[in-house]
């Protein structure tokens, strides 16, 4: 089982004449087919209505696509379902502040860092933008960074 399977719940024990929706949506994703991933994903959230992971690549696609509104909507959808979704909050964050809601978008990093372990490395390039970001909203130092569109060196999903 790939790392990319267990992140979003994907259990081996599929159906194999069953097409598996999200491994394709992933597939799709990983080479740039952002609008075709979406189609994936949203055949994917059929199977699983509720599963906060499948939104949140819902999510993150709509962000690479320039849907931002329909991306925040998802987003938001995902926290209503798992409010301790970590790159859910990562990801709206950075939409918000683009949209110049940053005291929401500063409720969400805040959401963010307590759902991170501080001592995980894989999180610690996103902690730090965050606390980096969170510092420029309050004056305290500016963060050339701090309204990044979410690129691929910003992925939420290498979160928990």
């Amino acid at each position: 089982m790939t790392w990319w399977r267990r992140l979003v719940g994907g259990s081996s024990e599929r159906d194999s004449k069953q097409p598996d929706f999200l491994a394709e949506a992933l597939d799709l994703e990983s080479r740039g087919d952002y609008a075709n991933a979406l189609t994936s994903y949203r055949l994917a959230l059929r199977e699983r209505p509720d599963d906060p992971r499948v939104l949140q690549n819902i999510a993150i696609a709509f962000s690479k696509t320039s849907q931002p509104e329909e991306a925040i909507r998802t987003y938001r959808r995902a926290l209503q379902i798992d409010p301790d979704l970590a790159g859910a909050h990562y990801g709206l964050a950075f939409l918000l502040l683009k949209r110049g809601d940053t005291a929401h978008a500063g409720m969400h990093l805040e959401g963010f860092l307590r759902t991170t372990r501080a001592d995980d490395p894989a999180a610690a390039k996103f902690r730090a933008h965050a606390e980096r970001t969170l510092a420029e909203l309050s004056g305290q130092e500016p963060a050339a960074d701090a309204f990044d569109d979410g690129d691929d060196a910003h992925d939420p999903r290498t979160e928990g």
